[in-house]
C-alpha cells in the first residue's frame, strides 16, 4: 500500500490535506453525510509519517450517562407542568360547555324534537349567564376545594426525599395555579355561597394560603392576643345566629357549621406525615369527583328558562293557567314548555295574563338570618333583596296547573 503524498516546508513535514467534500453535502437519500475523520498514525509504528507537534489532536468525547433506574422514566419538571396546567385549563373550560349542554336535555326531558327548539331559540349568552347565576357556586366549590387540598399535599409532599414518589394531582395543579387564581376562586365562593356555609371559607383559605398561627407573629403572646381579636370578631358577627339556632333546638347543622370551622383553622395547615399522603390524596381527589357529581345533579336539572304562570282563554269566557316555561314569542303564538312535559303552543290573542313565579328550591327551609341577611341568601342575593324586596307570591303560582 502506497503512503499519502506528503509536502515538507522549513518546519517538517505537512500533515495530509483533508477530502473536498464539504461537512454538510447531501449523500444520494438527501441525508447529511458525516464529516469524514482522520486518525493520526501512531508514533513508533513503522510508520514514515509523524504527527506534527503544532497540531493539536482532539480528545475523544466522553459519553454522558444518566443515572436512571431501571424501569423508570423520568420526566422534565418543565413538561409535567405543562401537562399537569393543560388538564387543569381543560377541566375548568370543558366543563361549563359539557354542563350547558346537558342542561338543555334535561330541560327538555330527554326528547330529541323538544331539544332542538331549546337549541334553537336559548342564545349562547342567555345559556352562560343562566349557568354563572346557577353554577357559579359549584365552580367556585371545586376551585376551592382543590385549592386547599392541593396546597396542604404540595407542602407535605415536599418534606419527602427526592424522587420518591410523584406528587398528588392536586398538588401540581396547586403548584401551577397563579395566586390571583386561587384568591379569586375564593372571592367568587364569597359573594355566591349561601351564608350557612361560608364558615367553611376560613379553614379553606388557611389551608390553600398555609397561613399557620406562627406566621401571625413571632412572639407567643401577640400571636394569642391577634387569635383571640379574630375570634371575637367572628363570634360577635355569628354568635346572634348560633343563640337562634339553639334555641329552635333543631338546628344541628347550623350549630355545627358555625362552631367547627374557625377551630379546625387552628390546625389544617400542613405538612401531614409521609404515611398518610399518598392514601389521602387518593381518596380525597375520589371524594371531591364524588361531591362535585352529587353537587351538579341539581344544577343540570335546575331550569334554563324563567317559570311562569299564563293565563290563557278568550275574552268572555272560561280562563286556563298554563304552568311552564316561556321558550319563545312571535306574531302568531307563544311557545311554552310545560312544567309536566310537553311543548305547548297558545295564540297570542289568548293570552290574558301572565306571572313571574319561584321554583320550590327557591322557597327557604331554615328561619335563621345573620344581622339582616337570611342564611340560605348569599351576599349577592341579600344586597339584591335589600334594593328589591322580595314581592309576595301570585296565588296562581301556589296552585299548580
Amino acid at each position: 500500500m502506497s503512503a499519502a503524498p506528503t509536502a515538507t516546508g522549513g518546519d517538517g513535514p505537512v500533515p495530509p490535506p483533508r477530502t473536498a467534500v464539504p461537512a454538510d453535502a447531501p449523500t444520494i437519500d438527501g441525508t447529511a453525510a458525516a464529516p469524514p475523520t482522520v486518525d493520526p498514525p501512531a508514533a513508533g509504528a513503522g510508520s514514515e509519517i509523524a504527527w506534527p507537534a503544532a497540531v493539536p489532536v482532539a480528545e475523544p468525547a466522553e459519553p454522558v450517562v444518566a443515572e436512571v433506574q431501571p424501569g423508570r422514566v423520568r420526566w422534565d419538571p418543565a413538561e409535567r407542568r405543562a401537562r399537569a396546567s393543560q388538564s387543569f385549563w381543560t377541566a375548568v373550560v370543558g366543563v361549563p360547555a359539557i354542563f350547558s349542554v346537558l342542561r338543555l336535555g334535561v330541560e327538555a326531558g330527554g326528547e330529541l324534537q323538544t331539544t332542538l327548539l331549546l337549541v334553537a331559540n336559548v342564545g349562547p349568552v342567555n345559556l352562560l349567564a343562566g349557568f354563572l347565576t346557577t353554577a357559579a357556586r359549584l365552580l367556585s366549590t371545586g376551585l376551592v376545594a382543590v385549592f386547599a387540598l392541593g396546597a396542604v399535599l404540595a407542602v407535605s409532599a415536599d418534606r419527602l426525599p427526592p424522587g420518591t414518589r410523584r406528587r398528588p394531582l392536586f398538588a401540581r395543579w396547586a403548584d401551577i395555579t397563579p395566586a390571583w387564581v386561587v384568591l379569586a376562586s375564593f372571592l367568587l365562593a364569597l359573594i355566591t355561597w349561601p351564608l350557612l356555609y361560608l364558615p367553611l371559607l376560613l379553614p379553606a383559605f388557611v389551608a390553600a394560603f398555609q397561613l399557620r398561627p406562627g406566621r401571625l407573629h413571632e412572639r407567643v403572646v401577640p400571636r394569642l392576643l391577634l387569635i383571640g381579636a379574630l375570634l371575637a370578631g367572628y363570634g360577635w358577627l355569628m354568635l346572634p345566629t348560633l343563640r337562634a339556632a339553639l334555641q329552635q333546638g333543631d338546628e344541628l347543622l347550623v350549630i355545627a357549621l358555625i362552631v367547627v370551622p374557625p377551630l379546625l383553622a387552628l390546625f389544617i395547615a400542613g405538612p401531614l406525615p409521609g404515611m398518610v399522603i399518598r392514601p389521602l390524596a387518593s381518596v380525597t381527589e375520589v371524594a371531591v369527583l364524588a361531591t362535585l357529581v352529587w353537587a351538579a345533579v341539581p344544577v343540570i336539572s335546575t331550569p334554563v328558562l324563567p317559570l311562569t304562570v299564563t293565563t290563557v282563554g278568550p275574552e268572555s269566557g272560561p280562563t286556563e293557567d298554563v304552568r311552564g316555561h316561556v321558550v319563545t314569542t312571535d306574531d302568531v303564538n307563544m311557545v311554552i314548555l310545560q312544567e309536566r312535559g310537553g311543548v305547548r303552543y297558545v295564540p297570542v290573542d289568548l293570552v290574558r295574563a301572565q306571572v313571574l313565579c319561584p321554583s320550590e328550591e327557591e322557597l327557604p327551609r331554615h328561619q335563621l338570618r345573620i344581622h339582616d341577611f337570611h342564611v340560605e341568601d348569599s351576599l349577592l342575593e341579600g344586597m339584591g333583596r335589600r334594593v328589591r324586596p322580595v314581592h309576595r307570591i301570585d296565588a296562581a303560582c301556589r296552585t299548580p296547573a
